[in-house]
């Protein structure tokens, strides 16, 4: 008669290694939720307050670099964009206190955000002007 039982190999390990893993997966998926929970309450903030949309990499842009865009810094960032247009701007670097946006000003997008720690050493091409707000 042949044997029916399963043969299974576990490899021999201390500790529980599926509760460590399980704890491993669900500290990531919390962590992914945090910063998915706060991109999209960010994403919803500018949607709601600025007349500018922002890309999905200016979005991440601020994020990643903690760049404060409270009602103050969008309403100065809408009265650049303003400003830019009324001078038959495409792609200006609008500088808001210690923070540069470049805007597609025909999409009426912000592309990118740099703070000041990122601004220092670098070179912004393929602007056609500059708004100090």
């Amino acid at each position: 008669m042949d044997d029916m039982r399963l043969n299974i190999n576990f490899p021999i390990v201390s500790g529980n290694p599926l509760i460590e893993q399980t704890q491993k997966v669900d500290k990531d998926v919390n962590d992914a939720a945090d910063k998915d929970s706060f991109k999209s309450i960010l994403t919803e903030m500018l949607r709601k307050n600025s007349e500018v949309n922002f890309s999905k990499h200016a979005v991440k842009r601020a994020i990643d670099h903690n760049i404060e865009l409270n009602d103050e810094n969008l309403s100065r960032l809408n009265e650049g964009v303003k400003m830019a247009s009324e001078k038959n701007l495409e792609e200006p670097l609008i500088l808001v206190g210690n923070t540069a946006f470049l805007v597609n000003i025909p999409n009426n997008t912000v592309i990118t955000a740099v703070d000041s720690s990122d601004m220092k050493g670098n070179v912004f091409t393929n602007i056609d002007g500059t708004v100090i707000i």
